[in-house]
């Protein structure tokens, strides 16, 4: 299926698509001593700039995986992965991408405000310039007035958006969230997303957010990955034409379960690939 950006993603038609996260014939094998474990296997897949791409596949099928090794968190064993046109240890040094773990990691002993601030402090930014970018992703994510708070004061919810304030501080063009509302009940986790979009739009951001929800998934993004169970293969890339603005209520539209029965489809279709070739 083409790996094109889908028709209403910021970065233009596909004839202007510009590439940020490419990987190809991209590999990983973890060595075990009862035998390696193939993580990831064959991983051809093209995100375009502005793209909102949800990963989407049952556990251990190396969504994450995938993620980290944009992050150089891990190291694939074969194929080819780049990032802005570097590597992945580039694009790390080069602070190119922010990261939102599926726990908030926030530091209970720093407020809030410091906690967003610190890898401001890491990358060496003067004091102006912290308070000045700590005020305009705190306005983002709106937790303006929340500054001085420390973490255990917050909701689950508030704290994953100053999660989501610390990865944007320093201004990278992508953004990757491993699950970041997983732990979070429907309620919440509805509101969130909806806030996501729209801070999506503000920003023009490229996202890359991996996820076991079939709405959320359909609901967030413009391009779908679908993945196998292990080894982690992608089974399918369903580009979205649902429109830039969506409310909650288009979930109940028959474009929007037209596209969840397409992922739900592709889901299955992976777990008989898994059963017919063990």
């Amino acid at each position: 299926m083409s790996e094109t950006s889908s028709n209403f993603a910021a970065g233009g038609s596909a004839g202007t698509a510009v590439p940020v996260v490419r990987a190809e014939h991209l590999g990983l094998t973890f060595p075990a001593g009862d035998g390696d474990v193939v993580a990831l296997s064959d991983v051809n897949l093209t995100i375009n700039k502005g793209d909102f791409v949800s990963f989407i596949g049952p556990s251990g099928c190396g969504k994450t995986t995938f993620l980290r090794t944009i992050a150089d968190l891990e190291k694939p064993t074969s194929g080819t992965l780049s990032i802005n046109g570097m590597t992945a240890e580039e694009a790390r040094k080069a602070r190119a991408y922010g990261y939102v773990f599926q726990a908030a990691a926030l530091y209970p002993w720093r407020t809030i405000e410091k906690n967003v601030a610190l890898p401001l402090e890491i990358m060496g930014y003067s004091a102006a310039q912290q308070a000045e970018r700590v005020k305009r992703t705190m306005d983002l994510v709106n937790l303006a007035g929340f500054e001085k708070k420390y973490p255990w004061q917050l909701s689950g919810g508030m704290q994953q958006r100053a999660s989501i304030a610390r990865a944007l501080s320093f201004d990278a063009d992508l953004l990757l969230m491993d699950e970041p509302f997983g732990a979070l009940d429907e309620i919440v986790r509805d509101h969130l997303n909806s806030e996501l979009l729209k801070l999506w739009g503000r920003t023009q951001k490229t996202i890359c957010f991996v996820t076991h929800s079939i709405p959320e998934a359909v609901y967030l993004s413009t391009k779908i990955v679908v993945m196998s169970p292990r080894p982690g293969r992608v089974t399918d890339v369903i580009e979205s034409s649902l429109p830039r603005e969506r409310p909650l209520d288009i979930r109940e539209t028959p474009e929007f379960l037209e596209i969840a029965a397409r992922v739900r489809d592709g889901l299955r279709a992976g777990h008989s690939y898994d059963e017919e070739h063990v």
